[in-house]
């Protein structure tokens, strides 16, 4: 029989009803299901399949080629197999499956996770963890609702030194903190001028672009360069900025903003890539702090390379970067240095668990997750409409200088995928 999305959703109302309890025993069992099966997919399967008395049983992908590949790579040292769903559906209707795993490309991420809450799992979900605002707030409701446990994957949030690091700003290293810094580079090439035709072998498309408006297949858009375009990605700024944007407001203590403001453009190729591939971008937050993301996709920094995060205070300044942190006086001298902390994306995993077992608290609970991609796509907003966004803390940081932005918070969906809470 096939799930339709409303008879999915019946179903879901009574697994949520039948759902464990939101804590178990700290031995007991977790059962994972991954949605999407490409490089990070195949990273977080492998990684959860390793931890001790976790079980991945259900790996899923619309491209039998990439699912089988994840198969095979979890089930070597494994006592059995995952089984392999082409649609993640079959995940969540799956009572056996305690965690849901999402690593499709970013218009799946708060549609599924919703799904998943609705149907009683606990949910690790990939940044960013929407591809709009409007999502964003529902997987977050969803979350509360259903009562369970969600984590981005921003993984830094559970590093040993980071999180140290960020502990002596609280307590004041440099004074007062003001100004964040964090930038992004790399050297991608062109991803050309799309074709028809091309299309992976057996893949599922219709199944692959869900819940996005459907648009016709081209040779340029899949496994990777989706990221490019709106329809399925969010750019640069949420596919990497989100990981450091969401350490500079860690680590300032800030939530919604009040200003933001965009510049830059595609500019290194002519080709068929919407977003910018140099993206300069600025948050304005009412108690008189500000971040700054500087990405440039298709350039290096001369030199070497910048600290992850850079925060500047009354006192001095904190250079923050996954294993430790430096900090420097007003001058630039430097005046205390930690270096040697574990960066493996275990802590966060384990993290996750621990806060299914035994409900300890989580890292990157889906909340605070949200507020960090919230910044990216109002960043994404600003660029595409050219205008400086005002935003109101205190309606969540809803737009209210230009209603054109604001409606751009939520987006269009192919019928019968519009995720409600």
């Amino acid at each position: 029989m096939s799930l339709t999305r409303r008879t999915f959703l019946g179903a879901s109302a009574a697994a949520v009803a039948s759902a464990p309890a939101l804590t178990a025993a700290a031995n007991d069992k977790v059962v994972v299901g991954v949605m999407g099966c490409g490089g990070r997919g195949m990273h977080l399967a492998r990684s959860f399949a390793a931890l001790p008395n976790v079980e991945v049983a259900v790996v899923s992908d619309p491209d039998p080629g990439r699912a089988a590949s994840v198969q095979k790579a979890v089930a070597e040292g494994m006592r059995s197999s995952p089984r392999v769903v082409a649609d993640f559906r079959r995940i969540l209707d799956d009572r056996t499956i305690d965690l849901f795993v999402c690593a499709a490309p970013n218009h799946w991420h708060a549609v599924s996770g919703i799904l998943a809450c609705q149907a009683g799992k606990h949910v690790y979900v990939e940044k960013p963890c929407s591809h709009n605002a409007a999502e964003g707030e529902m997987l977050v409701a969803a979350a509360r609702r259903a009562d369970r446990k969600v984590q981005m994957g921003n993984q830094r949030r559970s590093m040993p030194k980071v999180i140290e690091g960020v502990q002596a700003l609280r307590d004041g290293v440099i004074g007062r903190v003001y100004f964040a810094q964090s930038w992004y580079t790399n050297n991608r090439p062109t991803i050309g001028i799309g074709t028809e035709g091309g299309m992976p072998a057996g893949l599922d498309y219709a199944l692959w672009q869900g819940p996005a408006p459907a648009k016709p297949f081209r040779s340029n858009y899949l496994h990777y360069n989706w990221h490019w375009f709106w329809n399925w990605g969010n750019g640069e700024l949420g596919n990497n900025g989100v990981h450091t944007i969401d350490l500079c407001r860690w680590g300032l203590g800030v939530d919604y903003p009040t200003a933001v403001t965009s510049a830059g453009g595609r500019y290194r190729f002519k080709d068929d890539q919407e977003t910018p591939d140099t993206h300069v971008v600025s948050f304005d937050f009412a108690d008189g702090k500000t971040i700054t993301w500087e990405g440039t996709s298709c350039n290096q920094i001369p030199g070497g390379s910048k600290p992850t995060a850079l925060f500047q205070g009354e006192k001095g300044s904190l250079a923050l970067n996954d294993n430790g942190y430096t900090v420097y006086d007003e001058r630039g001298r430097e005046v205390k240095k930690e270096a040697g902390g574990a960066t493996s994306d275990n802590l966060h995993f384990n993290n996750l668990l621990a806060g299914i077992r035994e409900g300890t608290r989580l890292n990157s609970e889906i909340e605070e997750g949200h507020k960090t991609t919230l910044l990216c796509h109002l960043g994404n907003i600003a660029h595409r409409t050219g205008k400086r966004l005002i935003c109101d803390p205190a309606k969540k940081g809803a737009i209210t200088n230009d209603a054109a932005a604001q409606a751009m918070w939520r987006r269009e969906y192919q019928p019968g995928w519009e995720p409600r809470v």
